[in-house]
């Protein structure tokens, strides 16, 4: 039997799993590590912790499953995107990366702009620039620690920093790069458009894999480090959302899934490369070589139920120790109780502002509808039921740029709630499945090393064999026409509301 080790390098900690050929987990370890914001709006972590947890981790693992070094095959790495890793000539780090969720860098998305167009930017790098993205990051560096951009000579993404840690290669692969805003996102390469445009030197930035590419092996150090063999494969890997389309089995045409986390995403293959010119959705190179994906992203899905939970589900909270179960199966069962529609209640799960289809910071949550009618259990489904519309919002974008969706996973904590999945097939109008693993990012880069080192021949052959769905629900043709009804109401409440927000936020 052959194995894999799969890496994920998130925000909160370093997992690693080591699985076999057939994606069974045969042992598992995280380590967690602290975040930083020295100033609002701040965040960095320290590129030395990631390195630790990643070290320490695969230890673990080896030493719990007793596996053979020589069976270990191959290592993928999923990361945490958009995060801005520096090193000097000796290949120290010059300052704590810059991550995903940091907003410091307004004034470098007004600079992007300003230099090479909104219509320029999207037609490159298939987005339009943002905040949290990595080129905004660059110039913030060049722009107010000038003193440490002059001694950089390699710019890298957080797993790609592992990488090199593994290997000694300055490399990355097109998914995680392809939230850099530096690469040609329809050329899958870097764009010297761009980097010539904002000054970043095309020499700092590694070579471009395919996501399922062998791009290093193991250093003689580095695998006596950590118990395995010298020279064993370490593949492209994957950016986060990418690795877990992989391990989801999202890496075919007509294929989605939907994430109920914090945050709520749409995410939908494609081998036809598809760019909203409204830049409402990101488009990304996918970790199936020349396939892309789509992406929406809702910034209050789970959050909005979390807040609820919060601040009006104590009875809930307490009744569900009482019993041994988990709160939110008992607000399922309540939420369960009342019709489609709430009682002609909507939510708009706006308490983050909105990203997708809105783009607008100031849009805040709304309960419309509210009569002496309603109870505590209309206004939860109602948030359920607004989460999904919000949900479907980013699955008509992908519609209307000829994307096909028939088959659709659930991920996420929201995703294992049967309510949300029935609601969301009833609004999708396609089956909603759970998978069996729930591993995600882990596997997706897994299962990308189990190509790389010869195990499969392509990612969907692999996915075949390895990804197997647990539950579905199928859409009830009874309430889809109620849904069609309140979600085209759902639709036309943030256009009459749009200029109302902006007032809103202008008040002191």
């Amino acid at each position: 039997m052959s194995y894999i080790i799969g890496v994920d390098c998130g925000t909160s900690g370093t997992k690693t799993v080591l699985f076999d050929e057939l994606g069974t987990v045969i042992a598992s370890h995280t380590i967690e590590y602290p975040m930083y914001q020295p100033k609002n709006g701040y965040a960095e972590q320290e590129p030395g912790d990631w390195a630790n947890a990643m070290i320490e981790t695969i230890k673990a693992v080896m030493a719990k499953s007793g596996v053979k070094k020589e069976d270990v095959k191959g290592i993928g790495i999923s990361g945490q995107m958009h995060g801005l890793v520096m090193l000097d000539k000796d290949n120290n780090t010059l300052r704590k990366s810059i991550i995903w969720c940091d907003q410091r860098t307004a004034n470098e998305v007004a600079e992007m702009n300003q230099k090479l167009g909104e219509k320029k930017l999207i037609e490159i790098t298939a987005n339009p620039a943002l905040t949290g993205w990595t080129a905004a990051k660059i110039l913030w560096v060049k722009n107010n620690e000038p003193d440490i951009y002059e001694k950089c000579r390699h710019i890298l993404l957080p797993k790609d920093f592992l990488r090199f840690v593994l290997t000694g290669e300055y490399a990355t692969e097109v998914s995680d790069a392809s939230g850099m805003q530096l690469l040609d996102v329809p050329n899958r390469c870097w764009s010297k458009e761009v980097c010539d445009t904002l000054g970043i030197d095309m020499s700092m930035l590694g070579r471009v894999y395919e996501s399922c590419e062998v791009t290093g092996g193991l250093t003689k150090c580095m695998a006596d480090t950590l118990g395995l063999c010298e020279g064993t494969p370490v593949v492209g890997g994957a950016g986060d959302n990418a690795a877990a389309a992989v391990g989801t089995g999202v890496v075919e045409d007509g294929k989605a899934f939907t994430t109920i986390g914090t945050s709520g995403v749409v995410f939908a293959h494609t081998s036809n490369i598809s760019i909203d010119p409204k830049g409402r959705v990101h488009t990304c190179c996918a970790a199936v070589p020349n396939s892309w994906h789509i992406m929406g992203v809702t910034q209050g899905a789970g959050l909005s139920l979390k807040w609820f939970r919060d601040n009006f589900c104590n009875a809930e909270k307490e009744t569900a120790k009482l019993m041994g179960v988990d709160e939110y199966y008992l607000m399922d069962k309540e939420a369960e109780s009342v019709p489609v529609g709430a009682n002609r209640l909507l939510y708009l799960p706006y308490l983050m502002g909105e990203r997708t289809p809105h783009l607008d910071p100031d849009a805040r949550g709304v309960f419309f509808g509210l009569s002496a009618i309603h109870t505590k259990k209309d206004m939860l489904r109602a948030v359920m039921e607004g989460v999904a519309y919000s949900l479907r919002d980013c699955f008509e974008i992908c519609r209307e740029m000829g994307i096909d969706i028939s088959d659709m996973m659930a991920c996420g904590g929201g995703g294992t709630s049967p309510l949300w999945r029935q609601m969301l097939a009833d609004l999708y109008k396609c089956p909603v499945k759970t998978v069996a693993s729930k591993e995600g990012p882990a596997l997706g880069v897994a299962i990308l090393a189990s190509v790389g080192a010869g195990i499969y021949s392509s990612v969907p052959e692999a996915c075949k064999a390895i990804v197997k769905t647990d539950k579905t629900q199928l859409p009830n043709e009874e309430n889809m026409p109620k849904y069609d009804e309140y979600y085209k109401l759902y639709t036309e409440i943030y256009p009459a509301l749009k200029e109302k927000f902006k007032a809103l936020a202008s008040l002191n």
